[in-house]
């Protein structure tokens, strides 16, 4: 299940990262995607230690 918490939030960071970046140009979204995707990650891990037992 930590798995699938830190799969949803990377997808998600990753996403919220690009739609962000694409404003500016392609390289920018393509390094806020990396930036979300790491936030996500740590955010679905932070998820996934308070909510699963």
């Amino acid at each position: 299940m930590m798995k699938l918490m830190v799969m949803i939030g990377s997808t998600i960071g990753s996403a919220v990262g690009w739609w962000l970046g694409a404003h500016i140009g392609i390289m920018t979204a393509f390094f806020c995607s990396v930036f979300g995707m790491a936030a996500g990650v740590w955010g679905g891990r932070r998820a996934g230690e308070h909510w699963l037992p």
